[in-house]
Order: C-alpha cells, then sequence, then structure tokens
C-alpha cells in the first residue's frame, strides 16, 4: 500500500542532505546510498528531487525576514490574469497573511508588452530577488505555477541555482504535477484530474473532450503521456490530451475520434490561463486554428475557454504546493531517511 504523501512529509521528511558551500536538501524519498562516501558535487544536484533547499552557512547569523515569490509564464490577456494567476497569488497571500508575497513573470516578452500596454510593470524573477536582496528580506520561498517540470520550470530550477547563495536560505517548489505515484511518492496526476474534471461537460458515446495543453521541446514533454495514461485509467470514457507545442498534437488525435465514431467534441484549455493558445489557437475563427480544423474534418464543435487557474479545487493545490516550499523554509534540516541512488 502506497503511504500518504503528507504523512510521509510531516513524519519523516526523507530527503538527501549535503555539506557544501551550503547545505541542499531535497524532500524526497530518493536519495544518494550511505555507502557513496565521496559525492561529487554533480551527483549531489543529481539527488536533488522534489522541493529543493539551500542554507548559506555564511548567513546563519542574520535575523529572518522572508518572502514569498510566485513565478508564472504570465499572460498579456488581462481577465484571464486576473481570474487564474493573480487569484492563486491572492489564495497563497491569504494562506501567508503576515508574509511579504511577490508575484514574478518568467516570460520577458508578456512582461514588456503588459508594461507597453497597460502601464504596469511586473518583476522578472531576476528582478524580484534582486529587489527582495536590496530590502533585506534573507529567506525566500520560491514556488511555481506551472503544471508540469518542463521548459519553464527549468528556468525557475535555474533561478534557484543562481541566486540561492544571495540568502541566507532559500527553497523551491515543484510544478503542480511532479510526483506520478511512484513507490512512496503521492500521485500529483491524478490530483489534478480530479480537480480539473468538475470543468468537463456531461457525453455521451458519440461525445468527447479534448483538452489542450501547451507542450514543450523539454523531455518533461512525457508527462503528458502519463496524464493520458491517468484520464483512462480513472475510466474518463473519451477524454484525449493534445498539445499545441509538443506531442500529440491535433493531428495525431483526430484518427481516435473518427475510429471511435465520435461526432461532437468540447475543446478546453488545460493550461493555467485562457490567453493566446485558448482565444486564437484553439478557439478562433481562422481556417487553422483547432476549431476550424475539427469543424472541417466533420466534428461539431464547442469550446470552454477558461484557464485551469478559475477552478478553486486546482488553485488549492498551487497552494498546497507554495506550503510545500514554505514549510521547507521554516523547517530545520534533517538527516536523510531513504537512500536509494546509487545503490547497487
Amino acid at each position: 500500500m502506497k503511504q500518504n504523501w503528507k504523512k510521509v512529509l510531516i513524519t519523516s521528511l526523507a530527503c538527501a542532505a549535503f555539506v557544501g558551500v551550503g547545505m541542499t536538501t531535497s524532500y524526497a524519498s530518493y536519495g544518494l546510498n550511505p555507502e557513496v562516501k565521496d559525492a561529487t558535487p554533480a551527483l549531489k544536484q543529481a539527488a536533488e528531487i522534489g522541493v529543493r533547499v539551500f542554507e548559506n552557512p555564511e548567513m546563519k547569523n542574520l535575523a529572518n525576514k522572508d518572502a514569498i515569490v510566485v513565478m508564472s509564464f504570465g499572460t498579456t490577456f488581462k481577465e484571464s490574469r486576473k481570474a487564474t494567476i493573480e487569484k492563486t497569488v491572492a489564495d497563497i497571500q491569504a494562506a501567508h497573511p503576515d508574509t511579504k508575497v511577490v508575484l514574478a513573470f518568467t516570460s520577458h516578452i508578456i512582461v514588456d508588452r503588459i508594461q507597453a500596454k497597460e502601464g504596469i510593470k511586473i518583476q522578472t524573477p531576476e528582478e524580484a530577488l534582486t529587489a527582495l536582496k536590496q530590502d533585506g528580506y534573507t529567506r525566500v520561498a520560491l514556488t511555481s505555477l506551472d503544471l508540469i517540470p518542463g521548459m519553464e520550470y527549468a528556468y525557475d530550477s535555474a533561478i534557484f541555482d543562481l541566486y540561492k547563495t544571495e540568502f541566507k536560505k532559500m527553497t523551491l517548489g515543484t510544478s503542480l504535477m511532479y510526483w506520478t505515484g511512484q513507490e512512496k511518492q503521492r500521485d500529483d496526476v491524478t490530483e489534478f484530474l480530479n480537480a480539473f474534471k468538475t470543468e468537463f461537460p456531461k457525453t455521451g458515446k458519440k461525445d468527447a473532450v479534448l483538452i489542450m495543453q501547451h507542450g514543450t521541446p523539454h523531455p518533461g514533454n512525457a508527462y503528458y503521456s502519463v496524464i493520458q495514461a491517468r484520464i483512462d485509467e480513472m475510466g474518463m470514457n473519451n477524454v484525449l490530451l493534445y498539445t499545441v507545442e509538443g506531442w500529440p498534437s491535433l493531428e495525431t488525435i483526430i484518427p481516435k475520434l473518427k475510429a471511435k465514431g465520435i461526432n461532437h467534441v468540447t475543446l478546453i484549455p488545460g493550461m493555467m490561463v485562457a490567453g493566446d493558445h485558448a482565444n486564437n489557437d484553439m478557439a478562433g475563427a481562422e481556417p487553422d486554428s483547432h476549431k476550424s480544423i475539427l469543424e472541417k474534418e466533420g466534428f461539431k464543435v464547442d469550446t470552454y475557454i477558461h484557464g485551469a487557474g478559475e477552478n478553486e479545487n486546482v488553485r488549492k493545490l498551487f497552494v498546497d504546493r507554495a506550503n510545500e516550499s514554505w514549510n521547507a523554509l521554516e523547517n530545520e534540516t534533517v538527516k536523510p531517511v531513504v537512500h536509494h541512488m546509487q545503490k547497487k
């Protein structure tokens, strides 16, 4: 029987702790085997799985002044931004009323466009951390609004690596879907689908729900296969996932729809926001929009233009991820409990 992740986290905080320039801790049930006596920096970094933690011993005597930085790709669609990203940040702030919470966009293009169009300056993660450092903040919990650990989450991880030595302590939470039920870990994918499926319309034998995801050139694109597998395992008949910029594409699943005898589909964005991809690529009137392509193939098409962040249950999961990063910031570093990596 799989152990409940939260119980594992609270009771054991299984992790891999290493001492070097600072102490790095991965809150996960994976770590270096204790027989490894001469772990190199590369091996240590490879063992960092889950919530990442760095403590700078040179700053250990500084007083704690804490902040949470919420990192999102962002969107220029103002109304969707308010209903998804800003609402999620507000929920995180409500969970930590006495802590400074800062929003940062990882898309520098979106940052520039919002400033030009709306006169609003949203910081990049680099700008946010530089400002916090200047304002005397010593401990920072980073949290992500990414759904999967793809290229954007790799940016978040790079931010952690580049700025962690600037602070007394820094943590980085996981993407919304990170653990997939392997060994003693929780199943983030099933957790997300249980929250997200409340958006699905009722369907008959000839109806299907198509979830549009973003896609990524990063190997994390493989998560979409896991999501589809979970959809099938959960008995959500005629629910198929496709991506805008990855695999599977819309063209990949059209033959599957026809093989099932589907004649009516509902397109739903499985992204944090309902931005350009949802309004134009998915539901636009242009001949190459997903809606137009499917109609040309003979399907009746409905569109549901709402970002996943509008779903209260999905936002709660993002708050949970932020809380994990925050708890790691507040907790004392613990010794590793479970060691599997490099085990013969």
